[in-house]
This record gives structure tokens, C-alpha cells and sequence, in this order.
């Protein structure tokens, strides 16, 4: 049999995956105050094991935008269109300024802006957008252990961005019970994936 003759796998139209590996099932539809950007790598965007695109199928009204490096007017319009006010889910960074926050008290006025990428990828992402770096940034408290079994960790806290938004997000409410039927979901995504992999874990940075 020639190559040319060698059909392609059959893809779902909606997760982008493989059929055989389609993740549909772990969509779990939710409808946060805050709105939510999600900028994606452009690495993370044929990741088995990436939860980015899990999160933007579940979260009604999130944006999910590619790159590594975005054009500065359409950044702009991503993250203030409508006369929301971003805000970064991000660690502050020692000896560079960030914005002050905001009054979080009123969610549904503040667009939640996820970076989607490894750690040394984000801080690239961070290093060639000032807009992103001058963000507010809104750091997690006390955020629990990742159960982002299938891929590696240099810390328990160190969470995929699918924990990371439900998190932020059940932070900004003050009602993380919203969020938990799609985390709990997400651990059968995490099942799914590591069963493809002997030992259950796959190479590569958390996010």
C-alpha cells in the first residue's frame, strides 16, 4: 500500500482529537461571571495531554486564541474588548511590577486571562507582550495538589490550566462547588491519557 493510499484518522470536529481519543465526553458546560481568555502555544495545541481546549468546550464564552507572539492591536482587543477588565492568572513575578487588582468583588466586569503553555513557554509569552506583562495578576491561594498525573511536576501545586482556571474562578465567586463537577470530570480526561501511556505518565512540563 502506497502513501497516498493511507486514509487519515478520523477526527471529532469538536475537541480536535482523533476520534479514538475523543475527549467530549469530559466536557462539563460552565457558566462563570468572570469572562475567560485563553492564549494558547502554539506547542500545547496538538497535546494529548493538554487540558486548554477541555477548559475552553466547558467554559460558555471563553475565547481560546493561538500563538506565541500576538499582534499588539489585536492583544488589545482580546484582553479590553467590551470594557472588561483583564486580569492575569499568574504568580508575581519578584522585582517586576504588575498592575493592582482591581475590585474583584464584581467578577462578571473582569476577563480572566489564562496562559496555556509550560512554564518556559509562559514566561517567553510574558517577555514578548508588555500588555501582558503590565496585567494585574491574580496569584491562587492555597491552591490543593494537581491530580495532572500524566505529566511532569517540579511541584505538587504546579497545576494543569484546566485546574488552575477552576480554581481562579471558584476564587473570584467565592463558590468553588460550581466548578467541581468539571474538575471531577477532568480527572477521567487524566485517566483517559495516562491509559495510553505505559506507567501512565507522559514527558513534558505541567503547565
Amino acid at each position: 500500500m502506497d502513501a497516498g493510499s493511507v486514509s487519515k484518522r478520523a477526527m471529532c470536529g469538536r475537541c480536535l482529537r482523533a476520534q479514538s481519543n475523543c475527549i467530549c465526553s469530559w466536557i462539563r458546560p460552565v457558566t462563570p461571571a468572570a469572562r475567560v481568555l485563553i492564549l494558547q502555544h502554539p506547542l500545547e495545541i496538538a497535546q494529548a495531554k493538554g487540558s486548554g481546549r477541555l477548559l475552553h468546550l466547558s467554559v460558555a464564552g471563553s475565547v481560546l486564541a493561538h500563538g506565541e507572539r500576538f499582534d499588539d492591536e489585536l492583544l488589545r482587543d482580546l484582553l479590553f474588548g467590551g470594557g472588561f477588565q483583564p486580569v492575569l492568572l499568574y504568580p508575581h513575578t519578584p522585582g517586576e511590577p504588575a498592575g493592582a487588582l482591581p475590585d474583584l468583588s464584581a467578577p462578571e466586569r473582569l476577563r480572566l486571562v489564562i496562559l496555556d503553555a509550560t512554564w518556559r513557554k509562559s514566561r517567553k509569552m510574558l517577555h514578548l507582550h508588555p500588555l501582558l506583562r503590565a496585567l494585574p495578576r491574580l496569584p491562587l491561594i492555597d491552591p490543593p495538589a494537581s491530580q495532572y498525573r500524566i505529566r511532569k511536576a517540579h511541584r505538587a501545586d504546579q497545576l494543569s490550566t484546566l485546574e488552575a482556571a477552576c480554581l481562579a474562578l471558584g476564587q473570584l465567586e467565592d463558590d468553588h462547588s460550581r466548578f467541581l463537577p468539571l474538575l471531577q470530570a477532568f480527572d477521567g480526561f487524566v485517566a483517559q491519557q495516562g491509559a495510553y501511556v505505559p506507567g501512565g505518565m507522559l514527558n513534558g512540563d505541567r503547565v
